[in-house]
């Protein structure tokens, strides 16, 4: 259980900036949340500064009414991580493949993003991410799944980046980009399960930063379709606390309306699937989840606890103008995870 926290006034930046200064440190000008990818984050894992803390990686969730699946490429200087994660929602049953390499072994990310693919060629799966005209395109195949789907860009669709400073040599950028359209078909033992269209969503966390050793966060992410508009989720906390940054916003038909409050998440650590609320100024949600993805890595220096609860919020939140928007039913997630990496 969560303290309230206290409202954030974040600044709006418009033009593109450097992340990092010369020497490896946060660049102050870079501070502050964007509408559209504007950093140059080709700094991170550059030289020997802070080796060890550097973490890239790039996170695609993607939700429909049959399947729930997941693809991450990540580098974490002293090894990178592929992943391929699929729900069945009929059956229950979860399909995970991951492989963790020494080094960067297998993995390649671009310096900034859009500026490359994003690769992993890792014993058991294969992942390649692309930026495409009108959207990215992820593809991923292991010995049970193959995947192929493409994550839409609306035009006038906006991303929410913000950096997170919890010093001049530790601070993270990040981009969630929420309720982007999906097509395509993930395959699971050779049965073809298409996305359909206007029920099928795609969520994106790409970061680039330098962390400390031990964390822990919650991430909130949920898109659908509520009274004729695409409406997204996106919620965070914990890890953003004390810095002057949040990472939370709504995405209302593409515009992105940011949230400046931390928030105050409930939930029951002795029964995840019990109702969660997540409050604020401008949020009054409460999330029911049908699925705990429980998951427990205990690799050399690598330490970690996710529990990422799949399901519906319900309830409400207000916008930029002081509307305030009904959430009926929107299909995605809510996590508590400790790290230490």
């Amino acid at each position: 259980m969560a303290d309230p926290g206290t409202t954030t006034h974040e600044r709006e930046l418009t033009e593109p900036v450097a992340l990092t200064l010369p020497n490896g440190r946060l660049n102050p000008a870079a501070v502050g949340w964007t509408r559209h990818p504007l950093h140059d984050t080709s700094g991170i894992g550059r030289g020997a500064t802070s080796w060890g803390r550097n973490k890239r990686w790039e996170y695609w969730a993607f939700t429909s009414p049959g399947l729930i699946a997941a693809v991450t490429v990540a580098t974490l200087d002293y090894a990178a991580l592929g992943q391929v994660w699929v729900l069945d929602r009929r059956t229950g049953e979860e399909i995970d493949r991951s492989a963790v390499t020494p080094l960067s072994r297998g993995v390649s990310l671009p310096d900034s993003l859009g500026g490359g693919p994003a690769i992993a060629r890792v014993p058991g799966l294969d992942v390649r991410i692309d930026e495409e005209a009108g959207g990215t395109r992820v593809r991923a195949a292991t010995d049970r799944v193959s995947l192929d789907v493409v994550a839409a860009r609306p035009d006038g669709h906006e991303a929410m980046g913000v950096v997170v400073p919890w010093s001049d040599r530790r601070f993270q950028y990040t981009v969630k980009d929420v309720a982007r359209p999906a097509s395509g078909a993930v395959t699971v033992d050779g049965v073809a399960h298409e996305l359909p269209p206007g029920a099928s969503w795609a969520v994106l966390d790409h970061g680039r930063g330098r962390w400390p050793y031990s964390m822990r966060w919650h991430w909130g992410a949920a898109s659908g379709i509520e009274r004729g508009r695409r409406l997204g989720l996106q919620l965070g906390g914990l890890w953003t606390r004390g810095t002057g940054s949040t990472e939370n916003a709504i995405s209302i038909d593409g515009r992105l309306h940011k949230l400046g409050d931390e928030l105050d998440w409930r939930f029951d650590a002795a029964d995840w699937l019990a109702p969660w609320s997540i409050s604020g100024p401008r949020v009054d949600l409460r999330f029911q989840p049908f699925h705990d993805r429980f998951a427990r890595t205990a690799l050399g220096v690598i330490h970690s606890e996710t529990h990422q609860c799949f399901g519906h919020y319900r309830g409400t939140v207000t916008d930029d103008s002081g509307e305030v928007v009904a959430v009926e039913s929107l299909l995605g997630w809510a996590e508590y995870v400790t790290n230490r990496w």
